[in-house]
């Protein structure tokens, strides 16, 4: 069979929320069964441009490949290579910026799923911006949420995303007024931010709250202060190993020695039931995402099979 290009449109046309939050959930319970690889990002850089590669294998689902994407002033180009495990041989090259936008909220949908509580009905939202709208798309629908309250700086652009997202999810999304407005007496934090400095104050968590964490992947970026992460009884990672690399979040506490590389538990541990999530609805808990080239490439699998299904699509000369 040929391999198949995939372009963005193409993407919009089968991609689903919950086909993601499956797609991801997939990806966490693979890795922990130890049915996938995956190598943490790697970057070339030049003063001008970034090439960032993540790659990965799910030999259980029959795949192998790799995302590569490009930053720029201009902007950022994200392609998947998709490869049958098997034989080797290229499946599918994908565009990707929307698939990660929603792949990237997915993760957070899923961990809100294995560590929220069940009945969450409030939520608040740090960021208006392209992966914040994905966020609150996969959070909607993992959990009975009923309001989601948004902050963003820009009030303009505040108002339109969350007429938008109101729409899309059927939800109430409302813009905060402040930010504790945002905190205070939610059952479900998010930070999909580039902020540099810590996003709210560790006293304002309610107990009881769960905290994504989306925007920090890299020392300079920090949205959640050290003194919340303290007050946390439970810090979930994507896996231990890229939080390591890139938890802009954590690294801070580790290399002080007030948090323990053994204290994070990966989120695919808790779906298989290695590991304790919440115990009791009283606590405190955090999933501090960082992204993986597993659940890029489990997702990209499923947009395949739905374009083929539908005959979307343009056949690549190349074997």
């Amino acid at each position: 069979m040929m391999a198949l290009f995939l372009a963005e449109n193409d993407v919009k046309q089968v991609l689903t929320v919950e086909m993601a939050l499956e797609a991801v959930e997939s990806a966490h319970r693979d890795l922990a069964l130890g049915q996938a690889l995956d190598t943490p990002r790697q970057r070339s850089r030049l003063p001008q441009t970034v090439l960032h590669i993540l790659q990965g294998a799910l030999p259980a689902q029959g795949v192998i490949g790799y995302k590569a994407y490009t930053s720029n002033k201009s902007g950022n180009r994200f392609l998947v290579h998709l490869f049958d495990a098997a034989s080797g041989q290229l499946k599918a090259v994908i565009e990707a910026d929307f698939l990660g936008m929603v792949r990237t909220g997915a993760a957070s949908g899923v961990a809100a799923r294995w560590l929220a509580r069940p009945e969450a009905k409030v939520a608040g939202v740090f960021g208006t911006g392209w992966q914040a709208e994905g966020h609150v798309r996969a959070i909607c629908a993992a959990l009975p949420i009923e309001l989601v309250k948004v902050f963003g700086r820009k009030a303009d652009k505040l108002q339109s995303f969350c007429a938008r997202l109101s729409e899309l999810t059927g939800r109430s999304v409302v813009p905060a007024a402040c930010a504790e407005d945002t905190v205070r007496d939610s059952d479900l934090i998010g930070t999909v931010t580039t902020a540099a400095q810590p996003l709210f104050e560790a006293d304002w968590l309610s107990p009881g709250v769960h905290i994504n964490a989306a925007g920090s992947n890299a020392l300079i970026r920090q949205e959640v202060s050290e003194a919340a992460i303290r007050r946390c009884d439970l810090i979930a990672v994507d896996s231990v190993a890229t939080a390591l690399a890139e938890a802009g979040d954590l690294l801070p506490l580790l290399e002080k020695g007030r948090l323990h590389v053994r204290q994070m538990v990966e989120l695919g541990e808790v779906i298989i039931g290695r590991q304790a999530g919440r115990t009791d609805a009283e606590q405190i808990t955090l999933f501090e995402s960082q992204g993986m080239a597993v659940q890029d490439l489990a997702l990209a699998l499923r947009v395949l099979n739905a374009a083929q299904a539908r005959g979307l699509g343009v056949a690549l000369p190349m074997q």
